[in-house]
């Protein structure tokens, strides 16, 4: 018996602590939209994408397909670090700067789901175990200070995809930790796949500026690499 697999993100905001209450609050506000544009795209049918925030700082989705994981993953990221907080003047801290550099840490467990009861939010199963161990591996301090290695994982029981994938997701990793928070927005409406022209308007700027952003940020790369990924056989 063949058993469907699904996908869980989890995922936790680097040095929230450091944000004001109304930067935190922004920031709340900005993923609870995201979750709604996730949800419009991908719940046609059928609940095929769940979010939601967990003690303010960590979030849990559930996408009922695997292949739409990387790309969500990728919008929530772009989403936190294209959050405005640099628009509020506030002392810059070291926590601070790692929020603005990396914003949001996300690992995609991929795996059977023994129960999912989105009326009750109850996810139990192996892609939840496997997203949420993963993250709770990364929570590493030295003397206070806050470590950040990495902040996009791939898991999965099949060592040939989570091999395969950790390459993938470890190199994106490295991409977008570089960006800023323009080039940030810019991707967050190219994963949405809306066009520039589009894209210009919503950001109050010129559609050659949109390019050259999306040319900084690697965005052939991205999109090349999330269409493989979506074109993979869980």
């Amino acid at each position: 018996m063949i058993r469907m697999k699904n996908a869980i993100i989890s995922a936790d905001i680097i040095s929230s602590t450091s944000l004001t209450e109304k930067e935190f609050s922004l920031l709340l506000r900005r993923i609870k939209d995201t979750f709604a544009l996730i949800e419009a795209k991908y719940n046609k049918n059928d609940i095929s994408f769940f979010g939601r925030l967990i003690k303010g700082d960590y979030i849990e989705c559930y996408l009922k397909n695997p292949s739409d994981a990387l790309r969500v993953a990728l919008i929530l990221k772009s989403a936190v670090k294209s959050c405005p907080i640099d628009a509020i003047a506030k002392k810059e801290t070291r926590r601070r700067k790692l929020f603005r550099q990396y914003g949001v840490r996300l690992a995609v467990g991929i795996g059977e789901m023994r129960t999912v009861n989105l009326a009750q939010g109850i996810l139990d199963g192996d892609a939840i175990y496997l997203s949420g161990r993963k993250i709770n591996e990364q929570k590493s301090y030295n003397k206070g200070k806050i470590i950040v290695k990495n902040t996009l994982f791939f898991e999965t029981a099949e060592e040939e995809l989570k091999e395969r994938f950790s390459v993938i997701t470890g190199l994106l990793d490295r991409l977008l930790t570089t960006m800023t928070m323009r080039q940030s927005e810019v991707l967050y409406y190219k994963l949405q796949e809306i066009g520039e022209q589009e894209i210009a308007q919503r950001l109050n700027i010129s559609q050659s500026s949109v390019n050259q952003h999306s040319t900084a940020l690697g965005w052939n790369v991205i999109e090349q690499t999330v269409r493989y990924y979506e074109h993979t056989e869980f």
